[in-house]
């Protein structure tokens, strides 16, 4: 995704304030490109010297292998390699990019397999000696330039506004190059040992020298007045206590919610972990300050009242304002001075049983009849089945506080827009359950791994992954999703373990769909990537033939034999045997030879070339397209032409050029068997320039909306065509769509980006809900002051 579209700050009330913000996540965009340029040019001037030292290490393993085996392999890697240097580099520059876009969306988060001894069991032998490697490398640059590092962590972390800043999420820090390094050989299908090799010369080329890089960094940023006075004795903190962001649960109604929000947006498992219950100390903080303000800022709590509770008469009235269901001092609350029957927790929980109860069985429903539930009805609903009991009772405001973020958390996933319509809808029938179990288990709240909040985190997930907005779902993970619903409507009365089983149940078939899924989407993946190689080939190949013949008079027989079965020859020698071989140089040769051959001979020295290098000609050029397989009785009467020609031309004989209609059909028809030209030649407005170039920084894994509600995935990029791959929902190829038509797409309306999150659904609802009561909260106060 480009830097400019990711993590935009909400549009301001205020049109100051909004200019203000503007301005400040431009200047942000702009100084993080300056970054990215800076590390970029690190890498590409570098890359040269590090691949001859490869390449130089490779052909030393070659003459000290001890098997022909194994002198044949290598040679085989030495080939590939060169033939895919452009490709290394790319990717490789490409992946380090890439972290640029998501340190600034928030979402990078880089640590070696090794740092993790839960996951060294899950690893092949091969897989962990290449972690080795890499964290090995990244952890003596990080020792090696320990103060560059600490400074440019601070200073990126003053850059975003005082996010804390660690290696993992530093897009410079060397577990950011190491494992961009890794991520690119693996494009290349290499085995352990060449990789191994490549890492030894890796560390010797780049991470050796990295403070060159992160002192470039640093002083740019020093230019641009961030820290320019930073030292590095001032550290007082631990490396422990840099690294974990701590959240402030006292209640500040004039802090900005989405500073001290963003400060938890790492999506690390922990770090989640322990953002979640910082979000609801924080949200438990202002639930109690917030209790104590009176409905009437002028009017005092009745003396001595300890105990506050919601009359059942507010709830029956509710409107979906939580902030309107104002507490009220139990004694003396009931008509004609008696004191409010506060309602008991099992009495609340047989209301809501009840209401279960009445909700309509959905396991049969179609997509079309689900409606969403809504809060407010709920409330009310409630209201009414507790009244049947008491028509002066009330809720306690412990309770009332349930009710208002069980509340909150539905009314945001009704509002996410991640979640396809038919799946809000779905969802939102578990506001009641839901409910119940709150009341139940006084730990769902605080539990960030309750069985049931990890359920409704797996249920959304998979809706965002495989449902669309159109309402057809793959793998039939709808009606999944859907019975999974009604087994908790149904069965749901006082155990909450029955969502430990739905958990487990749903995980089981998600896993299977999703290992189905990654299975296509690779197999779609390695297609489209020999069709784009291919396609490159062919442009190649039609450039260097044209650029030989334009403006050039020549036979009809030699056009077509240059611009359709040799130019085939030509793709099929680039693609096996690269453009740095011998081969390709001979084939490429062969173009110019045969032009120059068919051309009038002034003198004997030219007829004297002519007669000694004809034979091999023909003799070449037959065995070329019998290599291809190209028709044999065609490719005899191509080469008798081509003799003919060659025979006139030694006697300066005039022959027939190919006619222009011939000639521009001919052509027409070379251009349109190679494809798109690499950069299209089409004038594109202003607002296209730009989002093409937009398009170019998208990262792999992105979702699009098209119409209808279809939703499609960027699963490849290719840089050199403009190509972008699109897969559906199952992992299968739809279609590839080049920059300026995705962009059209979109400026139209026709395609819109999904802004997705990697942080659970019950994370992000927790930050909105946080986010939602700050800043009401902070109004009351204002308007009590």
């Amino acid at each position: 995704m480009p830097i400019n579209d990711m993590n935009s700050t909400p549009a301001s009330r205020n049109p100051l304030e909004s200019s203000a913000q503007s301005n400040a996540e431009k200047q942000l965009i702009a100084r993080l490109k300056s970054c990215q340029k800076i590390t970029s040019d690190f890498i590409e001037d570098r890359f040269q010297t590090f691949y001859k030292a490869l390449d130089d290490r490779i052909a030393e393993t070659i003459r000290e292998a001890a098997s022909n085996a194994e002198q044949r392999y290598f040679y085989d890697v030495q080939r590939h390699l060169r033939h895919n240097v452009d490709e290394l580099l790319r990717h490789f520059v490409g992946y380090v990019g890439e972290g640029f876009v998501k340190f600034k969306k928030g979402d990078l988060n880089t640590h070696s397999v090794s740092n993790s001894s839960n996951s060294l069991s899950l690893v092949e032998n091969d897989e962990l000696e290449e972690d080795i490697a890499v964290s090995s490398a990244a952890r003596r640059a990080d020792t090696k330039y320990v103060e560059a590092l600490w400074a440019l962590n601070k200073r990126f972390s003053a850059l975003i506004g005082g996010v804390p800043v660690t290696d993992a999420n530093n897009p410079t820090s060397p577990i950011q190059f190491c494992d961009s390094m890794r991520r690119a050989l693996a494009i290349l299908n290499l085995e352990l040992k060449p990789k191994l090799i490549a890492y030894e010369e890796f560390e010797r080329h780049y991470t050796s020298d990295l403070e060159t890089l992160l002192l470039r960094i640093n002083d740019y940023l020093v230019g641009e007045g961030i820290l320019p006075d930073l030292n590095f004795h001032q550290q007082s903190a631990t490396p422990a206590q840099q690294s974990a962001p701590v959240f402030n649960t006292d209640f500040d109604p004039n802090s900005d919610p989405a500073e001290q929000v963003a400060e938890m947006a790492q999506p690390d498992p922990e770090v989640s972990i322990q953002n979640q219950a910082n979000l609801m100390r924080a949200i438990r903080e202002i639930q109690n300050h917030g209790s104590n303000i009176p409905a009437d800022p002028t009017a005092a709590p009745a003396a001595g009242a300890q105990e506050t509770a919601v009359p059942l008469q507010s709830l029956s009235n509710f409107d979906g304002d939580f902030a309107g269901l104002t507490a009220r001092p139990i004694t003396g609350g009931a008509a004609g001075g008696r004191p409010m029957q506060v309602f008991s927790n099992q009495q609340l929980v047989g209301a809501l049983q009840s209401m279960q109860e009445q909700i309509l069985n959905i396991r049969q429903a179609s997509v079309d009849t689900i409606q969403p539930v809504n809060v407010s009805a709920v409330t009310a609903q409630l209201s009414e089945e507790l009244s049947k009991d008491s028509e002066d009772g009330a809720v306690d405001s412990q309770d009332m506080h349930i009710i208002e973020l069980v509340g909150m958390l539905f009314d945001y996933m009704l509002s996410d827009d991640c979640l396809p319509d038919n799946v809000k809808a779905l969802l939102s029938y578990l506001h009641t359950p839901y409910l119940k179990v709150a009341f139940m288990d006084s730990e769902f709240f605080e539990e960030t791994e309750h069985p049931a909040r990890l359920l409704l985190n797996n249920l959304a997930e998979a809706g965002v992954r495989w449902v669309s907005n159109d309402g057809s779902s793959q793998y039939d993970i709808y009606d999944k999703i859907k019975a999974t619903v009604s087994r908790v409507l149904e069965d749901f009365k006082d155990d909450v373990k029955l969502f430990a089983e739905l958990l487990v149940e749903f995980s089981a078939f998600t896993k299977k769909v999703l290992r189905r899924q990654e299975l296509l989407e690779k197999r779609a993946m390695e297609k489209v990537h020999g069709e784009e190689k291919l396609r490159e080939v062919k442009i190649r190949v039609n450039t260097e033939v044209r650029n030989r013949t334009d403006g050039k008079e020549m036979p009809s027989a030699v056009l077509l034999l240059l611009l359709q079965p040799w130019s085939d020859y030509l793709a099929f020698v680039l693609l096996r045997y690269g453009d740095d071989s011998d081969q390709w140089r001979r084939a490429i040769q062969t173009v110019d030879d045969v032009i120059w051959s068919v051309a009038p001979k002034q003198n004997p020295d030219e007829r004297a070339r002519q007669l000694e290098i004809q034979d091999e000609l023909l003799d070449y050029l037959e065995s070329g397209l019998e290599t291809i397989g190209y028709d044999q009785a065609k490719g005899k009467k191509l080469v008798d032409a081509l003799s003919a020609l060659q025979r006139a031309a030694i006697t300066k004989r005039a022959v027939e050029v190919a006619p222009a209609p011939m000639r521009s059909k001919l052509e027409a028809m070379a251009a349109k068997k190679a494809g798109k030209p690499m950069q299209s030649k089409e004038k594109l407005t202003e607002e296209e320039s730009r989002l093409v170039e937009s398009l170019k920084m998208i990262e792999f894994g992105t979702w699009f909306e098209f119409d209808k509600g279809r939703r499609l995935k960027v699963a490849w990029y290719n840089s050199k065509t403009s190509h972008y791959m699109l897969v559906d929902q199952t992992g299968k190829k739809v279609g590839m769509k080049t920059g300026v038509e995705l962009a059209r797409d979109m400026l139209a309306r026709k395609a819109r980006v999904i802004v997705g999150s990697t942080k659970p659904f019950f994370e992000r609802a927790l930050e909105n809900i946080f986010e939602t009561m700050n800043s009401d909260t902070a109004k009351v106060r204002a308007g009590a002051s």
